[in-house]
């Protein structure tokens, strides 16, 4: 007899997330406004959080999260009505990830890092959007997260069919257990390990941005991105091999995004390809950060490659720069992080 298919945990959640983010981008396409790709996805990103939890908690966690992209979209948007003035920028991105750590900390979030409302910030930053546009992209974000809120909180109404939480479907993994409860701690404010990351990630961004801009990359945020996906999230262990997993991640997704790409594929290609990689990054990111950025990575620079096009030579030789920039002084943080964890007996 052959052994029985077992589908993937968080199969739910991953088709979940995937819906989320291809029905915005397709609605886009049909009427040709993909120039508005990004703050469709990221408002969509709202389906990654709140996964595996009870719906009486995840509705608090879904409008905490809502709130924190919406928050990243609205301020990188008036940012670039303003021309993207650097002192401002970093003003925002020091708020965006030393306030963004705290937040999912305190609320435990999964993903338990401010790498998605960095990412929000930079990007909307870094599109040229006169004043007269602001008001409807920050809708456009608005309209994706609340239809990502509830679609993320449907299965609410798919439980109380009779048999579902226990019959085929849960057998199947379509049903997910709702196993995950997690409460505000905000203990975390007093302890010196969290404020410890937040340091290493305002370091850290100041760091890379700065030496990015310095070489003159063609854009910077990724080496910012790229810094924020290597810190470990608050209270993990310090350790060098699962930075190195999310480096070789990292470096892996430019990789598949140069394969898929290559060939210029057609705007719906590129689309499928966005919601194929938030699917198995959904399904991947609370297993291992590090495979989950092989998907992550595409989704990002797909995403970016939609609303405004870039060469790929370009894009792949900045992306790589960037990410072992990043990565690089991620590393040298986290070695730092160690000392001192050990000199002052912080390590858990």
């Amino acid at each position: 007899m052959s052994p029985r298919f077992t589908a993937p945990k968080n199969l739910e959640v991953g088709l979940r997330a995937a819906l989320a983010v291809a029905v915005p981008l397709f609605l886009l396409f049909a009427v040709g406004r993909l120039d508005l790709t990004a703050y469709a996805t990221f408002g969509a990103f709202t389906a990654l959080y709140g996964r595996n939890e009870p719906y009486r908690i995840r509705v608090r966690t879904l409008t905490a999260a809502a709130i924190a992209l919406l928050a990243s979209i609205t301020a990188g948007t008036l940012l670039a009505v303003a021309g993207e003035p650097l002192p401002l920028v970093v003003l925002a991105l020091i708020v965006v990830v030393g306030g963004g750590t705290l937040f999912v900390t305190v609320f435990q979030m999964v993903p338990p890092q401010a790498l998605f409302f960095v990412f929000a910030l930079l990007v909307c930053a870094g599109v040229p959007t006169p004043a007269a546009d602001a008001l409807p992209r920050i809708g456009l974000a608005a309209a994706t997260a609340a239809f990502a809120w509830l679609l993320t909180m449907s299965g609410w109404a798919i439980r109380r069919i009779p048999g579902v939480s226990r019959g085929m479907l849960a057998r199947s993994g379509l049903v997910t257990e709702l196993r995950r409860r997690p409460s505000p701690d905000f203990a975390a404010l007093r302890d010196a390990r969290v404020w410890l990351t937040v340091a290493q990630n305002v370091v850290g961004v100041l760091v890379a941005g700065s030496i990015a801009l310095a070489f003159g990359f063609g854009h910077a945020y990724w080496a910012v991105v790229s810094l924020v996906a290597v810190i470990p999230p608050a209270r993990a262990a310090h350790s060098i091999s699962r930075s190195l997993h999310r480096i070789v991640g990292t470096i892996a997704g430019v990789g598949v995004t140069a394969a898929l790409l290559a060939w210029s594929p057609p705007a719906a290609v590129v689309i499928g390809v966005i919601v194929v990689c938030q699917f198995f990054a959904e399904i991947l990111v609370a297993r291992h950060y590090g495979a989950a950025l092989v998907f992550i990575t595409p989704l990002a620079l797909s995403v970016s490659h939609l609303a405004s096009p870039t060469p790929l030579n370009v894009l792949v030789v900045d992306r790589v720069l960037e990410t072992v920039l990043g990565a690089g002084v991620g590393i040298v943080l986290v070695l730092l992080a160690r000392g001192i964890e050990r000199s002052r007996g912080l390590a858990p």
